[in-house]
């Protein structure tokens, strides 16, 4: 059976790209390692955020936003410094992709049936001057129905032209190797994986039941990251983050492996911003996990006080929710791999939510009442299940016995009572009256101003040690692995370059795996709900550019 174009990935970049294909009326092959259960690969675990630019959800808050405005964010952020080389293309990606997000981005999904929470979010707030990194306003615009319902419309189109016979999906094949002739890349050839009962998410087996080659006019590598592959990220882990942790737990599933990176460069492709990811600094050892050393990230409110190992309180602006890059370069620079949040029952009944589409039953299931639900006394369900169960989670009466707590955890004993004490003391006296010099507490009261914050996301500013306020709570941050934000360098039509700059005739790449765009769309930093929009755009950009190229 003859194909136009062989996808190798089922994640999101290649779901939206092979739909794109075949409503062209293209034949495509879909491959993917992974059984069935895991169709929409990391994008069904994700919380479902998405950077829009000037929305009417945004509008409706009183946010006023602009395309100026949010390019203006990005380059802060994205800090490019390779333009001649390896940021060419992903300066040129990210202008793209601001022109998409402030434009044709949500009528487009809109019209596929998404719709959003109506509370825009406010992550990477920065907390540097105006062309530094972060948002400037809130842009993080969380998906009804989260990951699962990002990926619903996408795997809808794919699953309709299976049935009507212009789309062939086959997991448990894993390729192995692109096939060349005359200079071009014309198919692949792989293993048979024995099948798999395992859930989605869980590691499958790798043994191997048969091979298999097919070749097509254009071939397009959609395959993700390097996340779940922890030794290959300290081995590229960059200098300017410190050491590379030793200990890290994992925010993807093992099969995020990173494989098909190295065979696309011995194909010829580029790889190019090798250095450049993107982990997270609030990670917690999930009580019931899915997959090996499974992680979960806190996504917090601003007000809990961030600690180091040792018990110092981070500088400015490393509180949290500004700056993952930033807290995690000073976390590294520490010695240790892990720090901590002090906070009390107010603050973790507003302010913590959980990352992943199975940390929120509510959002992901579409109920109204449920979400509905937070607002009542106490934390959320998700939350309240790691505080009884988690590991890193110790609660206390009075900061004494969490201190003791804290040292018991690590069995370091690194942290000292007077000193802990001393500092939140010092940070209380400062909510006594409307003026400050602790620029936490500035950060809180501004974040209270926009109604979205005050609503659903910030605790009103209050003392740490006064009891009325507690139970205190302090929770040990790991770092959790997460995105690779360099890869395969592509032009805007997603075609992989080689080391001259040059197309490779037949060879494409889409989402993570091509940095979501020309080999690093993001710089050095993101500015959160990118990553998923990454994948949207790069895998439109090349499913429609390889429609237009690929003779039938």
């Amino acid at each position: 059976m003859g194909y136009d174009v062989i996808v190798v990935g089922a994640g999101l970049a290649g779901l939206v790209a092979t739909a794109e294909i075949a409503d062209a009326g293209k034949k495509v092959l879909l491959l993917d390692q992974e059984p069935e259960a895991s169709f929409g690969g990391q994008a069904w675990w994700s919380f479902g955020g998405l950077f829009l630019v000037d929305s009417p959800e945004q509008r409706r808050l009183g946010i006023r936003d602009s395309k100026e405005l949010a390019m203006q964010d990005w380059l802060g952020s994205a800090g490019f410094d390779r333009d001649e080389d390896e940021d060419y293309w992903g300066r040129k990606w990210a202008e793209a992709y601001v022109d998409f997000a402030a434009g044709e981005k949500r009528a487009w999904l809109y019209d596929m049936g998404v719709r959003f929470f109506p509370v825009v979010g406010w992550a990477e707030r920065g907390g540097y001057l105006a062309e530094g990194h972060g948002n400037s306003v809130p842009r993080f615009h969380i998906v009804w129905g989260t990951g699962p319902g990002i990926v619903a419309p996408f795997e809808r189109r794919v699953r309709e032209h299976i049935k009507n016979g212009l789309i062939e999906y086959r997991p448990r094949h894993r390729v192995d190797d692109l096939l060349h002739q005359n200079g071009s890349i014309v198919g692949v050839e792989g293993s048979v994986l024995a099948q798999s009962s395992v859930q989605r998410g869980e590691d499958s087996s790798r043994e191997v039941v048969g091979n298999f080659e097919y070749r097509a006019n254009a071939v397009l590598v959609s395959s993700g990251g390097i996340g779940g592959n922890l030794e290959q990220i300290r081995k590229n882990w960059p200098n300017r983050l410190g050491n590379p942790p030793k200990k890290m737990i994992s925010g993807v599933p093992a099969h995020v492996d990173g494989r098909m990176l190295t065979i696309t460069e011995q194909a010829g492709g580029r790889i190019v911003n090798r250095d450049r990811m993107w982990h997270y600094t609030e990670g917690i050892k999930n009580w019931n996990p899915i997959w090996s050393n499974h992680g979960i990230r806190i996504l917090p409110g601003p007000s809990s006080i961030w600690l180091d190992a040792t018990g110092q309180r981070f500088p400015a602006p490393n509180f949290p929710g500004f700056d993952t890059l930033g807290t995690l370069e000073a976390i590294q620079k520490t010695g240790y791999d892990y720090s901590w949040f002090i906070l009390t029952q107010k603050i973790i009944e507003k302010e913590f939510a959980l990352s992943g589409s199975e940390q929120n039953p509510d959002l992901t299931g579409k109920s109204i009442r449920q979400v509905l639900g937070r607002a009542l006394p106490g934390a959320s369900g998700p939350v309240q299940a790691f505080m009884d169960k988690g590991e890193d989670f110790i609660v206390a009466n009075d900061l004494g016995d969490l201190v003791e707590g804290m040292n018991k955890l690590t069995g370091e004993n690194l942290l000292n009572l007077a000193e802990i004490e001393r500092q939140i003391k010092a940070r209380d006296r400062e909510i006594d009256h409307k003026f400050t010099k602790d620029l936490q507490i500035t950060a809180l009261r501004g974040a209270r101003h926009y109604i979205g914050d005050k609503l659903i996301r910030v605790a009103p500013p209050h003392k740490i040690l006064d009891p009325k306020n507690g139970p205190l709570i302090a929770v040990r941050l790991n770092i959790v692995s997460r995105k690779t934000l360099g890869g395969l360098q592509t032009d805007l039509s997603g075609r992989v370059l080689n080391l001259s700059g040059e197309p490779i005739p037949g060879l494409y790449a889409a989402g993570e795996v091509s940095g979501f765009g020309g080999g690093g769309v993001h710089g050095y930093r993101a500015l959160e709900g990118t990553f998923l929009g990454g994948c949207l755009f790069s895998g439109r950009q090349a499913g429609r550019a390889i429609a237009l190229e690929v003779k039938s």
